[in-house]
């Protein structure tokens, strides 16, 4: 309210303070305060966005790719998940949604991924590097070997170098385009994941400013978004029934260790954050790190407390 009331004229202002009388402030208020244009599915229909998002077939990447496909825009789904994939296409019942094999590990893949995109749709506007496994859930520097650090580091951080470097290929020439990673909130909160995990995020979060900085005279904005824990089938068991009870009950462990009081986050709220950095509506954000972690890494004492208790 004091937001609004700074608005006013400065007698009416302070007269509603000091008094109390709020008599035709509501009105004064509505005449005085600038109307807020908001993003409505129609002005992000008439974008005509096309999109490729890896990671498509599951988890947050499937949430993306209905939440893209929802609000206009042309989606290819990018997985090794095939039949996911494909089905998630199927279900969507839209030409303008697609499924493309591609393991993001592979530059093949990743070059036939954005070729047959923009030989589909004449251009590539988002790029969304969203694949991402990850090593154990929990785990000591001792408990790290080779293996799982090259298995992180060969999905998350060369599958997002990859991604972005061929659709910054297609970007380029057309001058503007949008890149997004996941990256997590792990690369804001220490000891919040494995260490292999935690530096494979870490590196996507560098990559997406190194590269902000870079192209970014090219028309092409860089951000990542990075959420606290989700419960998709990477973050529990590949046979975890996301409908079950399991899910709900993992969720509620998360949000009872959490800072913000009666939420949980869900694959669909991070898709939100993403879509947010792919629309007009965030046409002068690049170089971002979009940490949707409820605050944590801001009061990581919370955490710890509950953690202890």
């Amino acid at each position: 309210m004091l937001i609004l009331l700074a608005q006013l004229d400065p007698p009416k202002k302070v007269f509603a303070i000091l008094t109390g009388k709020q008599d035709g402030l509501a009105e004064t208020l509505k005449q005085t305060t600038p109307k807020r244009q908001m993003a409505t599915k129609r002005e992000l229909t008439a974008m005509s966005k096309v999109a490729i998002i890896t990671g498509g077939a599951r988890g947050i990447g499937a949430s993306a790719v209905k939440l893209f496909h929802e609000n206009g825009a042309k989606v290819i789904v990018a997985d090794i998940q095939d039949a996911e994939g494909q089905a998630l296409a199927e279900k969507l019942r839209s030409k303008d949604v697609s499924y493309v094999h591609c393991d993001v590990s592979n530059e093949e893949d990743i070059r036939n991924l954005i070729d047959t995109t923009v030989a589909k749709h004449g251009k590539l506007d988002i790029m969304y590097n969203n694949a991402g496994v990850l090593d154990r859930a929990v785990g000591t520097i001792l408990d790290a070997t080779k293996a799982d650090l090259d298995l992180v580091m060969g999905v998350n951080v060369v599958g997002s170098f990859l991604g972005a470097k061929h659709a910054a290929r297609a970007m380029i020439p057309q001058g503007n385009g949008c890149i997004l990673f996941t990256a997590s909130a792990c690369a804001s909160i220490a000891g919040l994941g494995t260490h292999p995990y935690t530096a494979s995020k870490y590196a996507i979060v560098g990559l997406a400013k190194n590269l902000a900085a870079e192209v970014g005279r090219f028309g092409i904005r860089v951000n990542c978004v990075s959420p606290y824990a989700v419960v998709t089938h990477m973050a529990g068991r590949g046979d975890m029934d996301e409908a079950g009870g399991k899910v709900e009950e993992m969720e509620q462990q998360l949000s009872a260790l959490g800072n913000l009081k009666g939420h949980v986050l869900k694959a669909e709220d991070v898709a939100k954050a993403a879509l947010f950095l792919a629309s007009d509506e965030a046409h002068y954000v690049s170089g971002l790190n979009l940490v949707v972690d409820e605050s944590l890494s801001h009061a990581f004492a919370t955490f710890l407390n509950k953690k202890i208790q």
